[in-house]
């Protein structure tokens, strides 16, 4: 059974920093493709960041540069250090699991399991 934890969100003032965690078993982290989204009250789900099997990572545009995506080497934990962070950052920040693609896996329908979420507010 594929199980996802997050932890790590909280509160911060804006030019902070957080590091998210997701926790997960080594038979998904091998088995699946992982990535982090995010939803904001009253929005879409969108798509944050992801990582390939051989490590490759990309991330959405609002966030590049300023957010993190890497694994532990004990393929346990999914992170996303988030730097830099901004008001329009706050959301429930959640992590997923899906079938690797061909391609680039952005939209939510692409993965088949997901975590409870993790709150991050960011004030001004």
């Amino acid at each position: 059974q594929v199980q996802l934890v997050e932890s790590g969100g909280g509160s911060v003032q804006a030019g902070g920093s957080l590091r998210l965690s997701c926790s997960v078993s080594e038979y998904t982290y091998n088995s699946y493709c992982m990535g982090w989204f995010r939803q904001a009250p009253g929005k879409e789900r969108e798509w944050v960041a992801g990582i390939r099997k051989n490590s490759v990572t990309r991330y959405a545009e609002s966030v590049e540069g300023r957010f993190t995506i890497a694994q532990d080497n004990a393929k346990t934990t999914l992170y996303l250090q988030m730097n830099s962070l901004k008001p329009e950052d706050t959301a429930m920040y959640y992590c997923a699991a899906g079938p690797c693609l061909a391609h680039w896996q952005l939209r939510p329908r692409d993965y088949n399991y997901w975590g409870q979420g993790t709150q991050v507010t960011v004030s001004s």
